[in-house]
């Protein structure tokens, strides 16, 4: 829809939060209206005072090429006579602090540099009239009671402020990227959670536990004095002497301050979110403190749960939500990494590993729909995919990372089936693969991809403290670049891009056949003595290490992508369980963990992925579990054995990736997948590998044909089962130790 927005802003710093102002008087109350809003920043939307809409971050992440607006319902809103619409915005994506990541020359933001609204008002009347009414130099600026806010550092608000009027707006002629309607869903408040316990730190700091992390806000009532302050810090966790830690939160200052008026009031922020689990009283008027007062209240994206699960074992219960609530709190209008520290970005790599969880757990067709076109629109004319999505800043281009541009359409495509998404994202698709062969072109060995900066696998535990893994980046690269081409041939195929489809399947298969020359020797891998593997080249400068591809992420990337022989894969996943057994954990990385126990469970193995499944030794899921986790970390060893904390420069404690365990528990312990020529489950496999030490599993997952049910359930020696397959489904039901055979009718089965 293309609409006469005309841009307005302040010519005057307003040191606040502005309230862009306008007041119309109407004849009659229209039978019709519709206001269109968007913002360079973030806003809220008032008719008579009134905000409009349960929305959080209008208009959303703002990129340099395109901004969304919303649109408001006001029908029947509109009374006779005057009426006052206003708009207050704050710096929000485009010009706070996670704008400028990283430190930006001169603290610049990088998409724009002042607050900018732009609003329509378009009216029907009872003789069919209409009438535009526009933002423009008419509008008055007007200060706000909202002094600050930042999405890293918080909010201040004075409730005493009176606002005034500052000047009259002026038209904003400065460049500004296109408009279009807001789709993925909206940030909305969700589950409300009530104050579980009042803490007095060894410090003597009072601390609420609300017993779950979530992204959101702390709502409170409260009633002081007028000028008593009220001011709030968050935090995700507790130091082991039980005293309040923000010391993981980079140079987030986490921070909410109100300044009272002497009402009783019911406050929460604006314009910010925060990750925490626990809020710190520095400043409170009421004595003594009642846990009445104060409810979490979680904010993210329009999503519904599509997928319940639970068993006899309580650790896996916590896990999965704990995998839930790691997505709650990272869908927030984007796939961001963290929800708490000074960063909260759309890193492509978590994204690419967490993918196929995100489509089990809820319906994210959409979401992801518009993060893809966000990818798209950041994509180097050379097909290059920056490692954040908004392009917020340049890191590395990396393998893993990147192939979030061929991995998640692909995923999408077989959660939900549709061909038209698919082919939106397909031309990103394949420039993507199309930069890979001429990266590999630029270092001279056309189907490996060798000699660039890449982001390995991302805090592996095979080697302490070293960020990148001990597994070769060039073989991580090289194994990518297979599967990404071959993700293209299967998306042309689906698409009827014959000739396509022929020329990714066998640059995919070159880029196998160079892969093992390199790679494997005698049903072994090796390091190939180039690049990376080049011992007298410290690969990224600063990320000298050890190289090795004895490791269990390179054996699981080569089974789980089939890079080597079909008689070679009892060797390869052979070495994969005597690494597992000889560590007595898991160690891999972002990278590798995906895959992990997939290449165990398809070789024969599904014991010992169980066993990983299963431990409670550090690393492993059920470490953070059995220390108190309510999300998924982002390191394996967050909190160390001894209640130590990982390096506060990095350690978030709401990260989803390594969650990604729950593709495994949906495709491998109940067998569930989802066939290439039947993508958005119309047609399925469901081939259970049960394990002794759960006597009893469930899951229902709601397809786009309705809701599909496997539960096994011990008797004695044996597993009885029971299935439920949806309308317009095709099943292919593998029960161990019976023939296969093929379903086509819904209804309820037992085996």
């Amino acid at each position: 829809m293309r609409l006469p927005f005309c841009w307005i802003c302040s010519p005057v710093d307003p040191h606040c939060c502005p309230t862009f102002r306008k007041s119309w008087n109407f004849p009659e109350s229209p039978v019709k209206a519709t206001a269109f809003v968007t913002a360079i920043g973030v806003y809220d939307f008032f008719l008579n005072g009134e905000k409009q809409g349960n929305i959080f971050f209008a208009p959303g992440w703002t990129s340099e090429k395109r901004v969304f607006f919303h649109r408001y319902d006001l029908s029947g809103k509109i009374a006779k006579g005057k009426n006052v619409f206003s708009i207050t915005a704050a710096n929000g994506y485009a010009l706070g602090d996670i704008s400028s990541h990283h430190f930006r020359e001169n603290g610049k933001c990088h998409f724009a540099d002042h607050i900018s609204v732009a609003a329509l008002i378009r009216c029907t009347f009872s003789d069919g009239s209409e009438k535009l009414l526009s933002t423009d130099e008419n509008w008055e600026v007007f200060s706000s009671a909202i002094l600050s806010s930042d999405f890293y550092h918080g909010e201040l608000c004075d409730l005493n402020a009176v606002p005034h009027k500052l000047c009259n707006a002026e038209k904003d002629l400065s460049p500004k990227p296109k408009i279009t309607a807001a789709y993925g869903g909206c940030v909305r408040p969700r589950e409300r959670i009530p104050a579980q316990k009042l803490l007095i730190s060894p410090k003597g700091e009072k601390i609420i536990d609300f017993g779950q992390e979530i992204a959101g806000f702390a709502e409170i009532s409260v009633q002081g004095k007028k000028g008593d302050k009220l001011c709030l810090s968050h935090a995700e966790v507790l130091d082991k002497e039980g005293n309040f830690y923000t010391g993981n939160l980079q140079r987030a200052k986490a921070k909410t301050e109100y300044v009272l008026n002497g009402e009783n009031l019911i406050l929460h922020p604006h314009f910010t979110y925060q990750g925490f689990r626990y809020i710190r009283l520095d400043e409170f008027p009421q004595e003594p403190v009642c846990l009445d007062h104060f409810t979490a209240v979680a904010l993210y994206t329009d999503m519904k749960q599509a997928c319940r699960f639970s068993c006899n074992d309580k650790r896996l219960n916590r896990l999965f939500n704990n995998i839930l609530w790691g997505q709650k709190s990272n869908f927030m209008d984007i796939p961001t990494d963290c929800p708490q520290r000074s960063e909260r970005l759309g890193w492509t790599g978590d994204s690419q590993v967490f993918c196929r969880t995100a489509c089990i757990n809820f319906d994210v067709k959409n979401f992801y729909d518009r993060w893809l076109s966000d990818m798209a629109l950041d994509q180097s004319p050379d097909g290059a995919i920056p490692c954040v999505i908004p392009a917020v800043f340049n890191g590395n281009i990396s393998a893993g990372w990147g192939d979030a541009a061929t991995v998640c359409p692909w995923e999408v495509y077989l959660a939900y089936g549709d061909k038209k998404q698919l082919a939106r994202h397909y031309p990103m698709m394949k420039k993507w693969v199309e930069y890979i062969h001429a990266r590999a072109l630029n270092y001279g060995e056309e189907y490996l991809w060798l000699g660039d900066m890449h982001y390995g696998d991302w805090l592996a535990a095979d080697e302490k403290n070293e960020l990148l893994g001990s597994t070769q980046t060039d073989l991580i690269a090289s194994a990518f670049y297979a599967y990404s081409a071959r993700l293209c041939a299967k998306a042309a195929h689906v698409l009827g891009k014959d000739e396509e489809a022929v020329y990714f399947d066998t640059l995919s298969k070159r880029v196998r056949l160079a892969f093992r020359k390199a790679f494997i020797k005698d049903a072994k891998l090796c390091v190939y003595k180039k690049a990376d593997g080049d011992p007298s080249v410290p690969h990224n400068n600063v990320y000298s290490r050890p190289v090795t591809n004895d490791t269990q992420t390179a054996h699981a990337l080569v089974l789980y992508f089939n890079l080597c022989e079909e008689e070679e894969k009892s060797i390869f996943a052979g070495r994969l369980a005597q690494l597992v057994t000889e560590r007595g954990h898991l160690t891999t990385g972002f990278i590798g963990t995906p895959y992990l126990l997939f290449a165990l469970s398809q070789n024969g193995y599904t014991e010992l992925a169980y066993n990983l499944l299963l431990s409670e030794k550090n690393p492993s899921w059920l470490f953070a579990v059995t220390h108190g986790a309510t999300t998924v970390w982002e390191r394996w060893d967050s909190v160390n054995e001894n209640g130590d904390f990982q390096d506060p420069d990095m350690n978030s404690f709401n990260h989803y990736a390594y969650g990604s365990v729950f593709s495994w528990i949906f495709g491998a312990a109940f067998g569930i997948s989802v066939k290439e020529t039947g993508a958005g489950y119309r047609k399925i496999k469901i081939s259970p590998h049960p394990d002794d030490r759960l006597s009893q599993m469930r899951i229902s997952k709601r397809t786009p044909n309705g809701t599909l049910k496997v539960c096994w359930k011990k008797s004695g020696d044996r597993f009885d089962y029971e299935i439920t397959i949806p309308k317009n489904t095709e099943a292919e039901i593998c029960i161990p130790g019976q023939s296969s055979q093929i379903i086509r009718q819904a209804g309820n089965y037992r085996f």
